[in-house]
């Protein structure tokens, strides 16, 4: 019983044309409008990984966590509200919204996060179509990528996580006054990383969202298109010391980063936890 993977990322958002462009130009993602005016984003088989509620801010909303099936997911509904956490159903209309058989919700005190637990992600019949000429995104029994987040108790989230949730260690990191621990769920090097009250960070601060290419290239044509189309970037074009990721962060505008990847190490039966004191083997300058 435990997470298998991030199954899908909501989102406020404050200027649907900024993130229209972003996520199309940039990452070369499917845009599903609903006619609400949410917008659902596709990069896979899945119907969508990502949601944007046009509300006049710029949020993170929620974060869904899949569950192997329905019974493990109850299961760790009766282990949540045995600590006395209020654990709601999902309306047969949410579920219909976001797209899975069986949902739970409930507000994670670590990360102050919004958080949805579901089994059952729909599997769409019509392949993905990228908006430019992509790979496409490693993702699968991987989920959409990982998400990190900033906390005051770093040793009560990575407990939080790792006893009742079911993820494991994968690394420690500390640079500058930066403190960061790193945790998966499957063989993704990380899915979670929850990372100390740091560059001026407060308790629940979102700090970034990774989604992996299947293609080095795919980075590096949408490092230049970031690039030229003037969206700010957080760090250049680097490679990760710990997950061995190559990478680029773009600044958006909600505050928080998306990094686009490849290359991800996999976390196996043998892996060796290490520490790290620096975030980058090459590049990833700030920008």
């Amino acid at each position: 019983m435990g997470v298998q993977s991030l199954a899908y990322v909501t989102f406020d958002i404050a200027d649907p044309a900024y993130w229209q462009d972003l996520y199309t130009r940039v990452f070369g993602m499917q845009l599903l409008e609903r006619e609400d005016g949410v917008i659902d984003v596709r990069c896979d088989e899945m119907h969508h990984r990502l949601s944007l509620y046009p509300t006049g801010k710029d949020a993170l909303r929620s974060v869904g966590w899949q569950m192997k099936d329905a019974d493990d997911l109850l299961a760790l509904v009766e282990r949540l509200r045995g600590m006395g956490l209020d654990v709601t159903e999902g309306s047969p209309e949410l579920c219909a919204e976001r797209k899975v058989y069986k949902l739970f919700r409930f507000h994670e005190p670590f990360l102050s996060l919004e958080t949805e637990l579901v089994a059952g992600q729909q599997s769409e019949k019509f392949a993905f179509v990228p908006t430019r000429g992509i790979a496409g995104y490693k993702t699968g029994p991987l989920g959409l990528g990982h998400v990190v987040f900033h906390t005051h108790d770093v040793d009560g989230a990575v407990a939080f996580y790792r006893e009742v949730m079911g993820f494991g260690i994968s690394d420690y990191m500390a640079f500058a006054d930066a403190q960061a621990v790193f945790l998966h769920c499957n063989p993704r090097h990380h899915t979670l990383a929850i990372m100390n009250l740091c560059m001026g960070r407060q308790t629940g601060d979102f700090n970034h969202l990774m989604v992996e290419a299947k293609d080095y290239d795919d980075i590096g044509y949408a490092y230049d298109i970031a690039r030229d189309a003037q969206f700010p970037l957080i760090m250049d074009l680097g490679k990760h010391s710990n997950d061995h990721v190559h990478s680029f962060y773009i600044r958006t505008a909600g505050g928080y980063g998306v990094e686009y990847g490849y290359g991800g190490r996999l976390v196996g039966p043998d892996w060796q936890v290490n520490y790290y004191d620096q975030p980058m083997l090459y590049g990833h300058r700030w920008a």
